[in-house]
């Protein structure tokens, strides 16, 4: 997975929450935040344990967006989601990273961009040998407060080749 990578609010929280947020760097070229999201974390940040993580995660490019919200993404998504799919769009990004299930399906169906969930970003850094337990990071994100479906969290195991 190389290339540019546009991400939501709650994968830096639940990455950043469990010490991992610099996978994102070592996976990808470049890891982008909108504006709104970039907000939404610093606004959230006196209940968010990784937030001196993200703080000096000087490698996330904080980006505005150049147009404002398509309609379709501003009506069906909250702003951050939203943003996260618009910027992508304007910046070519290879990849989004949206755990919600519904933001996750626009932006695959409806505007054909790659998306990866942060159970994927844990798979990816284990068969990068940067982790040696992806059950042991999920775990560590749902008693964060992070809430992480049971089919994900199988397929995860799964594909890290877990049980």
């Amino acid at each position: 997975m190389k290339g540019r990578l546009v991400s939501n609010t709650g994968p830096i929280i639940a990455l950043g929450a469990i010490d991992h947020l610099e996978f994102l760097k070592k996976i990808f070229e470049e890891v982008i935040v909108p504006e709104t999201v970039h907000n939404e974390i610093m606004q959230g940040g006196k209940d968010f344990s990784g937030l001196g993580f993200y703080r000096k995660a000087t490698w996330i490019k904080v980006q505005s967006l150049t147009n404002p919200i398509e309609p379709l993404l501003g009506t069906l998504l909250d702003k951050g989601e939203a943003s996260v799919i618009q910027l992508a769009r304007e910046k070519g990004a290879d990849f989004v990273l949206i755990d919600e299930r519904k933001a996750r399906k626009i932006a695959r169906k409806i505007y054909g961009i790659h998306v990866v969930g942060s159970a994927r970003i844990l798979v990816e850094a284990k068969h990068r040998g940067l982790i040696s337990n992806v059950r042991g990071a999920l775990e560590g994100m749902r008693s964060a407060g992070y809430w992480i479906h049971d089919d994900i969290m199988k397929t995860a195991l799964e594909q890290a080749h877990e049980k």
